[in-house]
């Protein structure tokens, strides 16, 4: 039983998921996940740190009481000296210190602002330390992380084109932008802070999203590779099989490699308070998780609908069906069989008895049958066969 559990099948890539199969149902799913990420961050937009939007920080000791009680009166202090101006984010660094940054204050109300805070804390203002962040370091960031994208995915689709074809260098292309486009989506829904290290974590993803696809597409390549020499499956069938081959390898890469992001996030920016790891924990997480949805999901049902426009794997998914066909008749492929019928659609439905006769759908993971004995005759039951005329068994 354990042998024939989805755990096992998974292992021996032998669970039969139709993944290349519904690829309609994916894509439709995908693009409606698409659309709602749009939607967001043209509506909602971000939540930009003040790196990004610009703003001030101010710094004070722990020791002043609780988060809530610094962030409390930092905010008192700003209503009174700061024109209006709040908390937006308080986050505890090194252990022994509060960061609270707010939005924008000129110098002049920045300096009344920090004495108003030492004096509610009762502590000196040398023990705070403020700073400001002009947008102007925010943009530069993001004209630089946008300039190393383009580079990026240009080394990507040339390597893909020498290492592959242009075909799969298309499909993992557009599912590396579906992986940034819902990583992106979630954030802006959420109200995630988007901070410099956010920017790295989406850099970083790129590489992993990539992996997960080369995985996936190696073993496309060797499964399809001559394909069109033999009538047995058809080219989405091969990728589908490929798909199921390295489906446990590419989970068990994806689960190895949140399980370190997911302790920074959890551990360390949860249980231990390091703020500073939270922004890039939870860009590594999200973005890895919808990574590996992407890669099987999207990038090959998108190459094999790619290759679906193919002549030569047009005319090879036609011979396939036909000999289905033909077999699922009782006739013989070879001298005398009908040929294909031109027009055949590729993927016209057979009829349930003639698929099993035919092996429709090549079950994955199975082996090819093997040879009969060279000794083997045919005949009756007993092995004998016939004899010639009046020779009697001894």
């Amino acid at each position: 039983m354990a042998r024939n559990g989805l755990a096992s099948r998974l292992y021996n890539g032998e669970a039969g998921l139709n993944v290349v199969g519904r690829r309609k149902l994916w894509f439709g799913v995908a693009g409606i996940l698409i659309l709602i990420a749009i939607l967001s961050v043209s509506i909602r937009g971000f939540s930009l740190g003040i790196e990004f939007a610009g703003g001030n920080s101010f710094q004070v000791p722990a020791s002043v009481g609780t988060m809530d009680r610094a962030e409390e009166q930092v905010n008192a202090a700003l209503s009174a000296e700061g024109g209006g101006a709040e908390v937006v984010t308080a986050q505890k660094v090194g252990g022994d210190t509060y960061e609270l940054r707010t939005s924008q204050l000129s110098a002049e109300q920045a300096t009344a602002v920090k004495a108003d805070i030492a004096k509610r804390f009762g502590i000196d203002a040398g023990q705070i330390s403020d700073n400001q962040v002009s947008e102007a370091w925010g943009s530069q960031v993001t004209s630089r992380a946008v300039l190393g994208l383009v580079i990026f995915i240009a080394l990507v689709m040339v390597y893909l084109i020498l290492r592959f074809e242009w075909r799969m260098a298309v499909a993992a292309v557009a599912s590396l932008f579906t992986n940034l486009i819902l990583t992106a989506g979630i954030y802006s829904l959420v109200g995630f802070e988007v901070t410099p290290s956010t920017i790295i974590g989406f850099l970083t993803i790129l590489g992993f999203a990539l992996y997960d696809v080369v995985v996936v597409f190696d073993k496309v390549q060797e499964n399809t590779r001559g394909i069109t020499a033999n009538n047995n499956m058809t080219y989405g069938e091969a990728a589908n099989l490929a798909v199921n081959q390295s489906l446990m390898r590419s989970l068990n890469t994806s689960v190895v490699a949140l399980l370190p992001v997911g302790g920074l996030l959890f551990i360390g920016a949860g249980l231990l308070g390091a703020g500073t790891l939270k922004d890039l924990g939870l860009v590594l997480f999200v973005g890895m998780a919808v990574a590996f949805l992407t890669s099987i999901l999207v990038a090959t049902p998108l190459l094999a609908l790619l290759k679906n426009y193919d002549p030569r794997i047009q005319a090879h998914n036609k011979r396939v069906q036909a000999r289905r066909g033909t077999l699922g008749r009782g006739e013989v492929v070879g001298k005398g069989a009908p040929a294909p019928v031109e027009g055949e659609v590729a993927d016209a439905p057979l009829d349930p008895d003639s698929a099993a006769l035919a092996g429709a759908a090549p079950k994955v993971g199975a082996r090819p049958a093997g040879k009969r004995p060279t000794g083997a005759r045919g005949g009756r039951p007993g092995g004998g066969g016939n004899r010639p005329g009046g020779a009697k068994r001894r």
